[in-house]
């Protein structure tokens, strides 16, 4: 069975940007509701076997949720935050402590949250009427999280795959479509091969920091260096041509080659572990196949960003020729300073709202336009490239009972872990 992906980038656009100008203008209470819009769409544009997906989400609960979130959280950390500075001044006599101990003790809150969000995201999933569906555990997901977390620190990142299996596993296997429940297959050694275009990555980078500034240094001697930088400037204010000494400085070349090869590691090695652990991903009659590519991946990240943050620059480029115009150019080149209204070329008021108004609506653009060159791309190019081998046991499958959520997905929200789109 393949899957289709029948949503176009223009509409998607404009869908984007329509929900974020009414974001904008009702100060941020219509995201929940933007949120459920383009999760609709893109449910709707991915087709197993020709049948879309359904997103049965409400934005009121999604608000509701992401209220009643707001309300614990500052209760629980204000309490938490209040005892640990307590503990902290009294035993150690001071803060430091207790700001270590009160950022490490968000962390398993990140790891619930995710959780449940991705309980609350697949409870209202279906596919061909039948729900999806996630077994509690948040709680035991968080300490899992912080048990590999830091066993992954003690073995020096060496031990990452361990954790990204487990931590998968964990989730996948307290997944269910309708009545039956998925499992992860396979071992954790199976993801190293993920990681190779990041290890050669940071052995080439190790290796050029060492060649470059201790093996044959670029720089024999700092005093001299400044000595001759010194004199550089002065020839350069004088219109001269001039001539430092450095030993074969184009290795400095290799620093920031190996860092962008740093980068598409890291985006290889997420994506690539998604295809690995999806082909050894099964239930009772099913199985999954992924084709998906790294390389495809990484490319998305790099043009889509590279289009989205042109968009923005050159937005506030705009902005900024606009706020002379609009402002005045006194005020314009003072906007961090004191303003002073009487050089307004037009009324304050007016200026000041326009300017604001433009300001929202360059970032609307800019939400917009990673929507369509990152988030667009990336999940057409995962449903294209997944198949269901195996559907023998769809005829078996029955209906799940509706998770009901009080907080829905507000504790993702309020610690602003993005959830899903």
């Amino acid at each position: 069975m393949r899957v289709d992906f029948v949503g176009k980038r223009a509409g998607l656009f404009w869908l984007a940007l329509k929900t974020a100008l009414l974001t904008v203008l009702t100060l941020g209470i219509y995201r929940f509701w933007m949120k459920t819009r383009l999760r609709r769409w893109y449910w709707s544009a991915i087709r197993p076997g020709g049948h879309g997906l359904e997103y049965t989400g409400d934005p009121l609960e999604k608000l509701l949720g992401f209220l009643i979130a707001v309300v614990v959280l500052t209760f629980y950390l204000g309490i938490v935050n209040l005892l640990l500075m307590f503990v902290s001044f009294s035993v150690f006599a001071a803060s430091w402590v207790g700001y270590v101990a009160s950022a490490l003790g968000i962390v398993p809150l990140l790891f619930y949250a995710r959780y449940r969000a991705r309980r609350y995201i697949l409870s209202r999933t279906r596919w061909r009427g039948v729900r999806f569906g996630v077994a509690r555990g948040a709680w035991g997901y968080a300490a899992r999280g912080v048990a590999h977390w830091c066993i992954t620190l003690l073995s020096l990142g060496l031990l990452w795959p361990r954790m990204t299996f487990w931590l998968e596993k964990y989730r996948t296997d307290r997944t269910y479509f309708g009545s039956v429940r998925l499992v992860q297959g396979g071992r954790w050694v199976m993801l190293y091969p993920a990681t190779i275009p990041f290890v050669l990555s940071l052995l080439g980078l190790i290796a050029s920091l060492i060649w470059i500034f201790w093996a044959m240094p670029v720089v024999p001697d700092w005093v001299a260096f400044e000595r001759d930088a010194q004199r550089l400037f002065e020839e350069i204010a004088a219109g001269g041509s001039p001539v430092i000494d450095l030993n074969a400085p184009w290795r400095l070349g290799l620093l920031p080659f190996f860092a962008a090869g740093l980068l598409y590691g890291a985006i290889h090695y997420r994506w690539v572990c998604k295809r690995i652990l999806a082909n050894n991903k099964y239930a009772f009659g099913l199985s999954l196949q992924s084709r998906l590519s790294g390389a495809r991946v990484a490319f998305i990240y790099v043009f889509g960003n590279l289009i989205a943050y042109l968009v923005l620059i050159s937005g506030l480029v705009l902005l900024a020729g606009l706020a002379v115009r609009l402002l005045g150019l006194d005020l314009a080149a003072d906007m961090l300073g004191a303003i002073d209204a009487g050089e307004l070329v037009l009324p304050g008021w007016i200026g000041l709202l326009s300017f604001v108004m433009l300001y929202l609506l360059i970032f609307a653009l800019w939400g917009a336009a990673y929507s369509a060159f990152v988030t667009f791309p990336l999940i057409r190019h995962v449903a294209r490239t997944t198949a269901l081998p195996q559907t023998r046991g769809l005829s078996s499958i029955s209906q799940r009972a509706r998770d009901d959520f009080a907080e829905a997905e507000g504790f993702a929200e309020a610690l602003d872990l993005g959830a899903a789109i």
